[in-house]
Parts: structure tokens; sequence; C-alpha cells
């Protein structure tokens, strides 16, 4: 397991969820929610979260359909990463699978009293922290980086 903070960022058409975790890549934590409808102001947000946390990586989810295929929300994903991607260089960013990870955070919440009225923009952390404890599972099963590193042209 490589030692060193990670960000895992879930993307949505209204909000980005964003969470973090320990150097030693145990626990992952929410970190906030930034509006997404405004890309740029959005990509400048995000930029500003990885200066301040220095993380090793960037996780972000990649919503595939249940089946494992992509469809236009992934591809949407896959832009904004490879855009995030350019304005974070060096640190990296990897894309990893994130299914279910909205559901498994919504039930969370909902078992723990939040309602989803007031509790929308938690969700949206609360699935960044599904997807980076994913993540850091994967990596420490397998010994490997999770999921595809987003590569950057310019």
């Amino acid at each position: 397991m490589r030692r060193g903070r990670r960000i895992a960022v879930d993307v949505g058409d209204a909000r980005i969820g964003v969470a973090s975790c320990d150097p030693d890549g145990v626990l992952a934590t929410p970190v906030e929610t930034v509006p997404g409808r405004d890309v740029p102001a959005a990509h400048r947000r995000l930029k500003a979260i990885v200066d301040e946390y220095e993380p090793l990586e960037v996780v972000v989810g990649l919503p595939r359909s249940l089946s494992g295929g992509e469809g236009p929300a992934a591809a949407k994903v896959r832009a904004f990463a490879h855009e995030m991607a350019k304005n974070i260089t060096p640190v990296g960013v990897r894309l990893v699978d994130e299914r279910m990870s909205t559901v498994t955070a919504t039930q969370g919440l909902r078992a723990s009293g939040v309602r989803s009225k007031k509790g929308r923009s938690v969700v949206d952390q609360a699935a960044a922290v599904v997807i980076l404890q994913s993540a850091l599972e994967t990596e420490r099963v397998s010994g490997q980086p999770p999921g595809e590193s987003v590569e950057v042209v310019i």
C-alpha cells in the first residue's frame, strides 16, 4: 500500500462530492460539496482543495452501468477527469468504478437519520467517501493502484 493522502471526487451535474483520507489510507472522511453547474469554478475549487491537501492522487468515480458498460454520464466524467488532470498535474488522477456508491451512501445516511431533502449535499460527500474507501480497499488487497490512470495530454 502506497503511503499518502488521497482525495476522491464524485462528479454530478449539480454537485461534486469530495472526500479525503489519512496519509496511511485507513479512513476516508467527507471534505465538502462543490457546486457543479459552473464547471470552470468547480475546477478552480477542486484545484484549491488539491493544493491544500497535497494528495498522492485524486480518484474520480466513473459511473458505469450495472453490466459494466459506459454511457453518456461516464463520457462526461471522463472529460471532467481529463480536464482536472491537466489542472492539477503533477498530481495523478485515476478513474475508479463507482457503481452503487450513491445508493450505498444514501442508505447509510438514511440509516443514521439523515433525510434526503436535508441531505442532498451530504449524499455527494458520502458517495465520495464510499468511492475512496473502495479504492483504498482495492489497493490494499491487490497491491496495485486502483482503477485506470488518466493521462495528461498537453
